[in-house]
């Protein structure tokens, strides 16, 4: 059986629930927002911040200690994301959080972990932030940490490297942690509740030293000779600016803690911030702090039996989604839960200016951020999204609605980068070389241009009416024919991966009118189709990250087929064998009442370390897909 032959009306009655679905779970002000889901590391880091401003609270304590025993992996490591394999890091977290929580040493829980953390290196190979973590508890060295003098608060903006060159989640994260580096303060455990037993050589007689590359001439050796000239400096050296240098990350912070939503929006930075602020003597009740303590609390996901944290909240983004979702479905643009979403966006609109003025001084403030508040963190994408939802939305105050994507659309052009394609956050954050310091082992210091957000770009171009010919649309697109692999298929991003990074573009594509007979068009939509998995759905492992060659390649889930066949769609194909066979494997996997669950993760934080899972996006990009595909059959 295939879509076609099962008549329009299975996809006609799939819609109606998908749509009743998701106006049900719209909030009486207008917007949606799904949970937003992490591996263990933020419940870990939460629980370790509680022991260090002894906020802990027994029994939410417990439930955490439930959800970390629940995704431990039978090896004995916690995972990166579900499906996936150990991350020493998450596991050292996790081992210690436990250990903190009460949780004896030779439970078989610890046992297992104790192993496979011995097995990998111990601390000494675990990534930056977890030994920085340690650091706070007097279980690392702040030696063995790199350097980070507090004086980069000073660099102008001219020099190569200052704050203003990394990204605005490394930003927001580096600045309160200046503070913490430059003070190095430990809070000692009591005797037994160490971490002495997950070093394969005794602490004492570890090397603390980070390892250069077997090449002499590197940029990971050069910066590694940095790092230890900076220490020298920092240990011997005379440092008349340091004063002035803490003040300014102080005032840095201040200005960023004021505003509602917490610093950055993000769960790392606004816990830094809190334990920077009571380095520089701030009381716990000081409203700076309790702002910040009241924002990660508003993170928790809480149930009778478990509790954990979100990295984020994403409240815009998934409105926005949402919003696209119904209109593309055939809901009519004057319904009231769209207007009422269209209103909610509006009011969400940034009119202040942020961090990224400092690449864009001319530009006027008008973007959306990803956060209900986050002043000043816009970013493209969102306001991409935002812009096309409200231009296929007849919302009331129309003359309202017309001046913000104007003044929106002026500001996702000037973050066009001058490599014609466009990054989230900052225009021309590209100093790539900038990855090989040693505190960037995580490998996403910086927020560069890429395929996703370009394609997003340009769809939102055609959407409001711009064609190829228009300049930056033009530099957009010779950005994408630059960047296309060799398969046909573009790198994901922000989502998983090239499936997400492909559909991406093909809409940007299709939307700004490009011919959609090129063969660098065909040879995506091809690469898509091969790709297709027995069952009719798409799939793609987080593996594809660390290597290429699964590409496209993993377990059906619905978010993933949806993006295929909007893929699809864009580069003209509506019909034939893999259009019918992926439609019929969304009419097949939606649950009963009208919503599709992904088993697998979904999105992306940083490639390879940080993944993330929208559990929203399995529930508006099939009806997405449906919906085009029944206007496209007519």
């Amino acid at each position: 059986m295939t879509a076609s032959n099962s008549s329009i009306s299975a996809v006609d009655r799939a819609i109606e629930k998908a749509r009743a679905f998701l106006l049900s779970a719209q909030a009486s002000d207008g917007h949606w927002r799904g949970e937003l889901e992490a591996d263990s590391t933020i419940t870990s880091e939460y629980l370790l911040l509680c022991r260090l401003l002894d906020r802990v609270d027994r029994e939410r304590e417990r439930k955490a200690v439930r959800y970390l025993r629940s995704g431990q992996l039978p090896d004995g490591g916690w995972p990166p994301y579900e499906g996936g394999p150990a991350d020493l890091s998450a596991t050292i977290k996790a081992y210690f959080a436990l250990k903190l929580a009460g949780v004896s040493p030779e439970d078989p829980a610890m046992v297992a972990a104790r192993g496979l953390i011995l097995a990998r290196g111990g601390p000494v190979a675990a990534n930056v932030f977890t030994k920085i973590t340690l650091a706070l508890f007097g279980e690392y060295d702040w030696s063995g940490v790199p350097a980070m003098p507090v004086e980069i608060m000073l660099l102008p903006r001219w020099f190569y490297f200052n704050i203003y060159e990394v990204s605005y989640w490394s930003r927001t994260v580096i600045v309160p942690l200046l503070i913490l580096m430059d003070k190095k303060p430990v809070r000692r455990l009591p005797p037994g509740l160490g971490l002495a037993e997950l070093w394969p050589v005794p602490r004492e007689r570890q090397s603390l030293r980070f390892k250069r590359t077997r090449r002499p001439l590197s940029w990971k050796n050069f910066f590694i000779a940095v790092d230890d000239g900076l220490k020298f400096w920092e240990r011997h050296g005379i440092r008349p600016w340091r004063p002035r240098a803490i003040d300014a990350a102080r005032l840095w912070l201040e200005e960023r803690l004021a505003v509602p939503g917490g610093l950055g929006g993000i769960y790392p930075a606004m816990a830094n911030a809190v334990l920077a602020l009571r380095c520089l003597g701030y009381p716990d009740d000081h409203p700076l702090i309790h702002g910040q303590l009241k924002e990660i609390e508003a993170l928790a996901v809480e149930g009778m039996d478990t509790l954990h944290y979100q990295p984020c909240l994403s409240p815009v983004w998934d409105t926005a989604l949402a919003a696209n979702a119904l209109v593309e479905s055939g809901l009519p643009a004057s319904h009231p839960g769209l207007q009422r979403a269209a209103q909610w966006m509006l009011d969400e609109q940034i009119l202040v200016p942020g961090d990224w003025r400092v690449k864009r001084p001319a530009a006027e403030p008008g973007g959306w951020p990803f956060q209900y508040a986050n002043d000043f963190y816009p970013d493209v994408d969102d306001s991409a999204m935002v812009l096309m939802a409200l231009a296929k939305i007849e919302a009331a105050g129309r003359e309202r609605q017309r001046a913000a994507a104007e003044r929106g659309l002026r500001w996702v052009l000037a973050m066009q980068g001058r490599d014609g394609g466009w990054g989230s956050f900052d225009a021309d954050n590209d100093k790539l070389v900038l990855n090989n310091i040693p505190f960037a082992d995580h490998g996403a210091l910086l927020d560069p241009s890429t395929e996703d957000l370009t394609g997003r770009a340009l769809e939102t171009l055609g959407t409001l009416g711009y064609r190829p010919d228009f300049s930056p649309a033009r530099r957009g697109i010779a950005f994408l024919k630059r960047t296309q692999r060799e398969d046909g298929s573009w790198h994901g991003r922000w989502g998983v991966n090239y499936i997400y990074g492909t559909w991406s573009v093909l809409r940007g594509l299709r939307a700004i009118g490009e011919d959609l007979s090129q063969p660098y068009v065909q040879k995506a939509r091809r690469w898509l189709e091969s790709k297709q998995n027995p069952d009719g759905g798409w799939g793609e492992t987080l593996a594809s990250y660390d290597d290429p060659t699964l590409a496209g390649v993993g377990a059906s889930i619905p978010s993933q087929t949806a993006w295929a066949l909007l893929g699809l769609f864009a580069a003209g194909r509506v019909s034939g064998p893999a259009v019918e066979r992926g439609i019929l494997y969304l009419l097949e996997t939606q649950e009963p009442d009208g919503s599709w669950v992904d088993p697998l993760w979904n999105g992306t934080g940083f490639p390879r370390v940080f993944m993330l899972k929208y559990h929203f996006y399995a529930k508006y990009f099939p009806l997405w897909a449906l919906g085009v595909y029944r206007r496209a059959r007519g």
